[in-house]
């Protein structure tokens, strides 16, 4: 069997802590972008062009407005209109740099990858009582 000791678990939680803020950063990057249009490109290698309807916490992708970059390989999506792009299969967004708030990004990373703040943890001896374990 296999076993997972206490800190082999608080390590896989802070990865995925890790993980989840830097999803949710990306998540309201996106959230900014609704209404503009961007380039979607798939891990098949079809770019998507559209303006931006929604974002969702899994990166999760609807356009409208859609239109197909390689028109002569993909003639079968001439007619896509609008989509859903689930974001597992997303390779690549593309942004104009207009759009792009620099000061703002960098402001969530320094905060995202800044050390924790240490907390004040109340000492026992504050309640008067002390107690010792034999």
């Amino acid at each position: 069997p296999l076993y997972i000791y206490p800190f082999e678990q608080y390590t896989r939680f802070l990865i995925g802590l890790i993980f989840v803020r830097r999803v949710m950063l990306f998540y309201s990057f996106f959230k900014t972008l609704v209404g503009k249009e961007i380039a979607v490109e798939l891990k098949n290698d079809v770019v998507l062009t559209g303006t931006l309807h929604s974002v969702d916490q899994y990166l999760n992708v609807k356009l409208t407005n859609v239109s197909v970059v390689d028109k002569e390989k993909y003639p079968q999506l001439l007619a896509l209109r609008n989509c859903f792009i689930r974001g597992s299969v997303v390779r690549y967004i593309q942004i104009p740099p207009a759009e792009v708030d620099t000061e703002l990004l960098q402001d969530a990373a320094r905060k995202e990858n800044a050390p924790p703040t240490p907390t004040k943890e109340k000492s026992s001896s504050s309640s008067g009582s002390t107690s010792k374990k034999t």
